[in-house]
């Protein structure tokens, strides 16, 4: 059902309309890291009631809500960005996205050029998976896979994303993305 797509950086994650589980229900992770040790990804489409100055000082010019990025280590900050090699040590996801780098070369750039969540995102915690959990999962029907799109890792409406992502696969995906919240009420 899903050919020629593999568990790599830049691929979407996408929740079954049946997954359960609380911390991924309808969730869209970017993979940033798949190999032998295990997987990192971050959950795009959960904003927080949080920002980042709340989390720590010195960095005020940063309006825009911070995001859950899943439920490994809950008290790590993680980011995601279109600056690219301005930001050394950073690594390239996927076209224009990049994951992470030096973080006082951040800061600098927050406060020189104050981007917004179409720039720049923050995380707390992350996705993790042991070495092969991710790939059982997938061949368990755990997740769907698509390849990512820049856009839509900086999406200015995260509560659509999940239904987006699956409708532009296209297909029995795009019909799933319908699925009702609880079928139990449909």
């Amino acid at each position: 059902m899903q050919p020629d797509i593999k568990p790599e950086p830049g691929v979407f994650l996408i929740a079954p309309p049946m997954l359960s589980d609380p911390n991924f229900r309808r969730t869209v992770v970017l993979l940033c890291e798949h190999n032998p040790e295990g997987s990192f990804g971050l959950i795009l489409n959960r904003p927080l009631s949080l920002q980042l100055g709340e989390v720590l000082d010195g960095v005020d010019a940063y309006a825009d809500p911070l995001f859950f990025g899943g439920p490994v280590q809950p008290n790590t900050l993680h980011f995601l960005h279109r600056y690219g090699d301005l930001v050394p040590g950073a690594v390239s996801v996927v076209d224009g996205v990049a994951w992470g780098g030096d973080f006082e070369v951040m800061k600098t750039l927050i406060e020189a050029e104050r981007p917004t969540g179409r720039d720049l995102r923050f995380f707390l915690g992350y996705a993790g998976w042991s070495p092969g959990q991710l790939d059982e999962e997938i061949r368990q029907g755990g997740w769907f896979l698509s390849e990512a799109l820049g856009e839509a890792v900086f999406s200015e409406a995260p509560d659509r994303l999940w239904r987006s992502v699956l409708r532009k696969k296209g297909g029995d995906y795009a019909i799933l993305a319908n699925f009702p919240d609880d079928p139990r009420l449909n």
